[in-house]
């Protein structure tokens, strides 16, 4: 009779995979919950991408570490690499990205963008023909995200990841949404019609691996802790006397020895 297996460890094990089978099952819903969420005007404003498998999330966490260390990120180096191990430890991930909001403001000239009232502000770093912005220049984009960015279009973004966390909940998915997964996947070329995204990871483990975490993260995690006790176990077997050669009464009576003395 067939039988279906599920465990959380060892990672990237047959039944592990089959547990992240089943999150992945859940984001596909998700992705539906994030399309149909409410927008402004009622039109079409979002991209997403659903992304799962050991190449590709270390691929990202990779990204998100390189990005840590340049100048210009020093404000959140931190953040990245702490957030980086969190997506190493996640199932899959949601990433959500709106495409209007950099090239087709709303023009509602409402000034939400913090800038003046009128969308000016949001044309004023844009090249433009006849009204339209050119979305091929970014020549004058000397910030993590390319803005400023039509805050109407964003606004919708946040329904739609209100959504994909609202039906995580309801199928008992830890999910959390990440800015720092959504700029390095923007680097990958995830979502490339986007100029704002984010990465929302999902797990189904004992521990929700996005929430409670230590100082040093990229450093103190669970994965290199027991690599570490790995090492130090070989290491042990390495230096202690073979069990052919010394009787294991006979060492233990030697230590024992040792200690009276």
């Amino acid at each position: 009779m067939p039988r279906f297996r599920s465990k959380e460890y060892p990672w990237y094990a047959e039944a592990d995979k089959n547990r992240r089978e089943h999150v992945v099952a859940a984001a596909k819903l998700m992705l539906n919950a994030a399309h149909t969420a409410p927008t402004t005007g009622g039109t079409d404003h979002m991209e997403s991408e659903l992304v799962w498998g050991e190449e590709e999330t270390e691929g990202l966490a990779e990204k998100m570490e390189e990005l840590s260390y340049l100048p210009e990120y020093k404000r959140v180096d931190e953040l990245f690499r702490t957030e980086a191990e969190m997506l190493r430890q996640a199932d899959c991930l949601i990433l959500l990205g709106d495409f209007r909001a950099r090239n087709t403001p709303f023009d509602l000239d409402c000034g939400y963008c913090s800038g003046p009232v009128g969308c000016a502000f949001v044309y004023s770093r844009r090249k433009t023909a006849a009204g339209q912005i050119d979305h091929s220049d970014k020549s004058l984009c000397k910030t993590i995200i390319d803005g400023p960015l039509c805050q109407m279009h964003l606004q919708n973004l946040g329904y739609s990841i209100g959504s994909v966390l609202w039906m995580a909940k309801t199928l008992l998915v830890d999910a959390r949404p990440f800015m720092s997964v959504g700029v390095a996947a923007m680097k990958l070329g995830y979502c490339r019609n986007s100029a704002f995204v984010v990465g929302v990871l999902l797990a189904a483990t004992s521990k929700n691996p996005f929430v409670d975490v230590t100082y040093n993260y990229s450093v103190l995690n669970t994965r290199r802790m027991v690599d570490s006790v790995r090492k130090n176990f070989i290491v042990s077997r390495q230096l202690a006397p073979d069990y052919r050669l010394v009787p294991l009464r006979q060492f233990r009576k030697g230590g024992d020895q040792e200690r009276e003395e």
